[in-house]
C-alpha cells in the first residue's frame, strides 16, 4: 500500500533588506520544495509576497 501524500501550500516572503542577505523568493521556494519532497508532501499552491515596507 502506497503512503498518501499530505497536501500543502508554500508561502515565501521577503523585504528588500532580506533579499540583500540572501533570502530571495527563489531560494526560499527551493528550500521549501526540497523539504516537502523529503516529508512526502504534495505542494498544491504556491504563494509569494515581496513584502514591500509600508514605511
Amino acid at each position: 500500500m502506497k503512503n498518501k501524500k499530505i497536501k500543502c501550500d508554500i508561502y515565501t516572503r521577503v523585504s528588500t533588506t532580506m533579499q540583500v542577505d540572501g533570502y530571495s523568493l527563489d531560494a526560499q521556494k527551493e528550500k521549501l520544495k526540497r523539504y516537502a519532497e523529503f516529508q512526502n508532501m504534495e505542494i498544491v499552491n504556491e504563494y509569494s509576497d515581496e513584502g514591500k515596507s509600508g514605511k
